[in-house]
């Protein structure tokens, strides 16, 4: 994506104040995904910044840690390529118990769908997931386009496959609100802990590279000032925003989120 002289300048700002320690709200939005977020970084001093109060870490605290930042991916990253058709790749017979033998089955079906669909790249997301009935691994997908059901039996060679466009959204809903749905439901598999059965060692999700949502740094001094820096490069105010002293169980420093519409 092709940034404004705004947006640089926004940019070059958040980078030229973090370098000097000045205190303040520092965001990242993502414009194609619509939506940012950020924390607050407290006065500098001989060491850096004064830290926030955070509870020690722990391999519980760390799963957790993780299972999050990989349903916040998920989903920006739906997002912003509008994956809003789910499939699922399913095998037949007893299934695939083996997750390495199963990542590359499902990586050569993306080979062979590309292929299939003149080579050109696109975007896609797929999660593993283990089959509540036994039958080994499976996989569920988003993809932001129409396939024949032709076309993506010929690439999937092992079994069973299904593909469809979401429905039963609000009269009036868009893409984006159709790629947040698909992202919600792809993240319950994303976020799956090691004692929920998930491979130790192995990526919760994979994604077509190249397709990667932009980042935008923004700078201010107060949460209103970067937030109002915030609706300049997202083309409005936000319709969706709320601060960390709201959220539940939350230990880190003071943090915000927000999304705009579509």
């Amino acid at each position: 994506m092709e940034l404004t002289i705004a947006e640089r300048g926004v940019l070059v700002g958040a980078r030229a104040v973090a370098q000097s320690r000045q205190p303040g709200w520092f965001l990242t939005a993502y414009p194609g995904a619509r939506e940012a977020s950020g924390v607050y970084r407290g006065p500098a001093r001989a060491g850096g910044y004064v830290p926030s109060e955070v509870q020690p870490d722990t391999s519980g605290r760390s799963e957790q840690m993780a299972a999050s930042r990989a349903r916040v991916t998920v989903r920006r990253y739906c997002a912003a390529n509008r994956l809003n058709r789910l499939g699922t790749l399913t095998y037949a017979g007893s299934g695939c118990h083996d997750p390495v033998v199963f990542r590359a089955d499902v990586a050569r079906f993306f080979i062979n769908l590309r292929g299939a669909l003149s080579g050109k790249r696109f975007p896609y997301l797929w999660v593993p997931e283990w089959h509540p009935k036994g039958h080994g691994l499976h996989a569920h997908f988003a993809v932001a386009r129409y396939i024949k059901r032709a076309v993506i039996d010929a690439a999937w060679v092992h079994g069973y496959d299904h593909i469809k466009l979401l429905g039963n959204l609000p009269v009036g809903s868009t893409s984006l609100d159709e790629a947040r749905v698909a992202a919600s439901y792809l993240s319950k598999y994303a976020s799956k802990g090691i004692g929920e059965d998930r491979v130790t060692g192995l990526h919760r999700y994979e994604v077509a590279q190249g397709f990667q949502p932009e980042k935008v740094r923004i700078y201010g001094s107060t949460l209103a000032v970067a937030m109002s820096r915030a609706a300049e490069v997202m083309g409005g105010p936000t319709d969706d925003f709320d601060t960390s002293n709201k959220w539940e169980g939350w230990s880190g420093p003071l943090a915000m989120r927000a999304s705009w519409p579509s």
